[in-house]
């Protein structure tokens, strides 16, 4: 046994002085080596050695297997410095070549018109309030006089979670959340900008969720003159001093009376073309007065108090200000698209 060892050495270190790379080499290592190599095999056997045999020949077959390592060692480390030197080679830096420069980053277009929007109001006297988007049934619909199986849920298709948790589908529980904070005290004005959700099919014009920024003022004697007042002031500041409004009768469960809110025409200054169908005027926003069932369960009393809501869709506004035909470019992340308001 002991000649078979020494003649398995002599093998192997023979073809190892013949490896050309760390693959073969690790064959090498697996054949002689490994649990099925020859060296393991006759270790096996010394089970049938007499008690005297049995060091001798197990020092012998240590000294072999160390042999053996050793060379497998020592040419891996010379194919292990080989391949440091050829990475370092081939990942050279040229330290004499100019930097790459830095893109600048910019505020994204909605983001910009939502700060735009605020510092309007805020100009005006209002605070920004804000508020959870997994909303209340009650939050969302019921304290805005919408109770359960309201034929006008129906106008807002809902991603509800449970029975009595939705997606927000408006910012509107804003104001209500905020109406029982006061608990009655007067005067309210705020402004609830935030992300909004509806099922709705994604096209040009609409998406399952976008972005509202909703208003509310309550305080003694507000009227529909205020709102129309407030709005207009709003439309100058925001679409330039030429802007003007109109007001067109409509319906919301939680305003009455309800109107749409027309801004004039920014491209054809309201003398009708393609983007105003030949109307002069474009659509921006819903409005009214607070209605007197929504006041009462918040804990203002209408026979004291009135008030008046708004609220508007932030990609609307982003759209008609900035002349994007497409919602959908908001929420792509196209640089090329995106790139163009570093500059704005």
């Amino acid at each position: 046994m002991k000649e078979r060892l020494l003649a398995l050495q002599q093998e192997a270190l023979q073809e190892l002085e013949r490896v050309e790379n760390a693959q073969q080499l690790n064959d090498l290592r697996v054949k002689y080596l490994g649990k099925k190599g020859p060296l393991t095999e006759i270790l096996r056997g010394m089970g049938a050695l007499s008690a005297e045999e049995r060091p001798v020949i197990g020092q012998v077959a240590n000294d072999v297997r160390a042999a053996i390592e050793r060379v497998i060692e020592t040419k891996q480390a010379g194919y292990d410095r080989a391949e440091t030197e050829n990475r370092l080679k081939a990942e050279t830096i040229d330290v004499t070549l100019p930097g790459r420069p830095a893109g600048r980053g910019a505020v994204h277009p909605l983001h910009k018109v939502v700060q735009e929007i605020e510092d309007i109001f805020i100009g005006m006297g209002y605070t920004v309030a804000e508020g959870p988007e997994v909303e209340k049934d009650y939050y969302n619909f019921e304290a805005l006089n919408l109770p359960k199986n309201h034929p006008a849920r129906d106008m807002q298709d809902s991603f509800y979670i449970t029975e009595e948790l939705l997606m927000r589908t408006h910012t509107s529980p804003v104001q209500v959340r905020t109406m029982e904070k006061r608990n009655g005290e007067v005067p309210v004005k705020i402004i609830c900008p935030g992300k909004v959700y509806r099922r709705d099919d994604d096209d040009a014009t609409h998406s399952h969720q976008f972005m509202q920024i909703e208003g509310l003022v309550i305080d003694r004697n507000i009227r529909m003159s205020d709102l129309k007042g407030t709005l207009l002031q709003f439309v100058q500041e925001m679409f330039g001093k030429q802007a003007t409004i109109r007001m067109r009768p409509s319906f919301f469960p939680f305003t009455e009376p309800s109107a749409e809110v027309d801004v004039s025409c920014m491209m054809c200054g309201g003398h009708g073309c393609r983007t105003c169908k030949q109307t002069g005027w474009l659509e921006i926003l819903g409005s009214g007065m607070v209605h007197p069932r929504v006041l009462e369960m918040s804990g203002y009393d209408p026979a004291k108090y009135s008030g008046f809501a708004f609220g508007m869709g932030v990609e609307r506004i982003a759209m008609l200000k900035y002349g994007i035909d497409d919602i959908r470019h908001f929420y792509t992340n196209d640089v090329r698209f995106l790139q163009q308001f570093a500059r704005i």
